[in-house]
C-alpha cells in the first residue's frame, strides 16, 4: 500500500468520513445537520421572542397597577399578550355595558373571562406553534441516525464477503461512518430535546402570568360592576 492509499485508509476525519460514506449514509448525514441548523435557528428564534414578550408583560403591568386611567394602555394591543389581553378585555366591556348596561351582570362576567380566556389561548398558541418542529427532530433524529449505522455496517460485512478479508482495514471505514451516522443524529436531536423543553417552561411561565393578571383585571371589572371601585 503507498502513502497515499495508507492516508485514506486511516484519514478518520469527520470531513473524510463523509467523503467515504455512500449515497444513502450521505443523505442521512446531510438530513440529520439540516435538521440540527433548523433546531437551533427555531430555539434562538423563540428564546429572544419570549425574552422580549417577558420583558414587554412585565413593564405592561408595572404600568397597568400605577395608571390613573385605563383609556392611557390602549396603545399596547398587538405588541405582546398582555396587551391583546387588556383590549379584548375592554372591548367586551365597553360592548357590553353599552349594549346591557348593569342589567346582566353575570353576563357581562362571564363573556369578559371568555374573551380574556380566548387571547391567552391564541397568544399561547402561537408561541408554541413551532415546538412540535423540535419535538419530532428530538424523537426521530436518533432513529435516522441508527438507520445510517445500519446500513454502513452492512456495507461493511458486504466489504468482508467480497474481499474475503477481515482485516480492520477493510471493515474500519465502513464502521465509523456508521457510527458517525449515529453521532450526528444525536448532535441533532439533543439540542432539540433540551431547546423543547426550556421553551415549553417558559411559555407555561407566560402563560401564568398572563392568566394571573386576567384573573386580576377580571376582578378589577367585576368590582366596577358592582359599583364598589
Amino acid at each position: 500500500m503507498d502513502a497515499l492509499a495508507l492516508t485514506a485508509a486511516t484519514d478518520m476525519s469527520p470531513w473524510a468520513l463523509f467523503l467515504q460514506a455512500d449515497w444513502v449514509v450521505k443523505a442521512v448525514m446531510i438530513g440529520l445537520l439540516l435538521a440540527s441548523v433548523w433546531s437551533w435557528a427555531i430555539i434562538i428564534e423563540r428564546t429572544r421572542r419570549l425574552s422580549a414578550l417577558d420583558k414587554a408583560v412585565r413593564a405592561f403591568e408595572t404600568r397597568f397597577w400605577k395608571a390613573e386611567s385605563l383609556d392611557d394602555l390602549s396603545g399596547d394591543k398587538g405588541k405582546h399578550p398582555a396587551g391583546d389581553l387588556f383590549a379584548a378585555g375592554m372591548d367586551e366591556w365597553q360592548a357590553s355595558t353599552k349594549r346591557t348596561g348593569l342589567a346582566d351582570r353575570e353576563g357581562v362576567r362571564a363573556r369578559l373571562a371568555g374573551v380574556m380566556q380566548a387571547s391567552i389561548d391564541r397568544a399561547i398558541s402561537d408561541l408554541s406553534d413551532r415546538l412540535n418542529i423540535l419535538a419530532t427532530i428530538g424523537s426521530v433524529a436518533p432513529f435516522v441516525g441508527l438507520f445510517g449505522t445500519v446500513w454502513g455496517i452492512m456495507r461493511s460485512f458486504i466489504a468482508i464477503g467480497a474481499t474475503q478479508n477481515t482485516s480492520l482495514a477493510v471493515v474500519a471505514p465502513g464502521i465509523a461512518e456508521a457510527l458517525f451516522a449515529t453521532a450526528i443524529g444525536l448532535f441533532a436531536a439533543i439540542p432539540a430535546v433540551i431547546g423543547y423543553n426550556r421553551l415549553l417552561h417558559r411559555i407555561d411561565r407566560l402563560e401564568d402570568r398572563l392568566t394571573a393578571f386576567s384573573a386580576a383585571f377580571h376582578a378589577m371589572l367585576s368590582r366596577e360592576l358592582d359599583g364598589d371601585r
